[in-house]
């Protein structure tokens, strides 16, 4: 079966997501995930939790930062409280987490998310050994090569279908550091929409803001796989992702239908080339008006990615 997983920016935004069909929210708080479209508190994690339950849906919270010592210290108690709430599943890139969940007995599932690492079967198997029950595969990963691993993979392997990509982050706070050499006193956080772009091709667009973690850049292009779903689900990638840090609001939960439709309709036959076209053409109605969408990497010869 398909799992649709999606971000959520707020209760209502959750409630809404569940209602359309999605299977799983994707949330946390800004201290121990990384880039999500909120921070929520926890009496909020602990009512979409509540919420989604009730729904029969799952949730996911994000404990996939880099932990350093200062964050490394909170964690314990943020799992005790996360397991307290019943909680599906983690995301945790950090070994660090996973040594604290086993010293402490907290037993989560957790799914492996080291970013843009993960990029073979070896690498998820040997989390898959180490109690990972699943793993979120790079964005740079082309479906060549997804495809040659699918027959090897121990564990399900996350695929973004829909959403923003990363392709740097820094623990250095770039931006501030360059507000103070420019004297200027200025903010540096994501709702100011900030994006830097190359010299020599001012239209690029690759979106830039700081947060506890750093410094975090986004491709030029935002990913919409909804042409491709059938690709993956015929080589068993069932684990659609949906991140709508940069896609806010009721067009993010239409975004979320326009693959919940194709989820049904694969997983009964009844998908066409016709269909997959006129997904492709709503969403891009329903993308923000300034960011490019295209399908990343997917395509791509493996030769040529270096």
């Amino acid at each position: 079966m398909i799992e649709l997983i999606a971000t959520a920016e707020s209760l209502e935004q959750a409630e809404a997501l569940l209602a359309v069909g999605v299977d799983t929210l994707y949330i946390g708080e800004e201290a121990f995930g990384l880039r999500l479209p909120t921070s929520f508190s926890r009496e909020e994690q602990k009512a979409i939790t509540e919420k989604a339950h009730a729904a029969g849906k799952k949730v996911i919270v994000a404990v996939n930062a880099i932990m350093h010592p200062e964050k490394m210290e909170k964690v314990p108690e943020y799992l005790t409280f996360l397991k307290e709430i019943k909680v599906d599943q983690l995301t945790v890139g950090d070994p660090g987490v996973v040594f604290v969940m086993q010293r402490d007995g907290i037993d989560i599932p957790y799914i492996y998310d080291g970013e843009t690492l993960v990029t073979s079967s070896r690498q998820i198997n040997f989390w898959a050994k180490r109690g990972s029950v699943g793993a979120v595969l790079a964005r740079e990963v082309p479906f060549e090569e997804m495809k040659a691993m699918a027959e090897n993979l121990m564990v399900p392997a996350e695929v973004l279908v829909y959403g923003a990509t990363c392709i740097h982050q820094s623990k250095r706070p770039l931006l501030q550091n360059y507000y103070n050499f420019t004297k200027n006193d200025e903010s540096a956080s994501k709702e100011r929409g900030l994006f830097i772009s190359e010299p020599k091709k001012e239209e690029t667009h690759y979106s830039i803001y700081e947060d506890s973690h750093g410094t975090h850049i986004f491709a030029d292009n935002d990913v919409n796989l909804i042409g491709e779903v059938d690709k993956l689900y015929e080589y068993q990638y069932t684990k659609w992702k949906l991140d709508g840090i940069y896609a806010p609001g009721e067009n993010f939960v239409e975004v979320a239908k326009q693959f919940v439709t194709a989820k049904e309709k694969i997983e009964s036959g009844s998908w066409s080339d016709d269909e997959a076209q006129k997904a492709i053409i709503e969403i891009e109605a329903l993308h923000p008006a300034n960011r490019g969408l295209d399908i990343g990497f997917f395509d791509l010869d493996p030769d040529e990615i270096k």
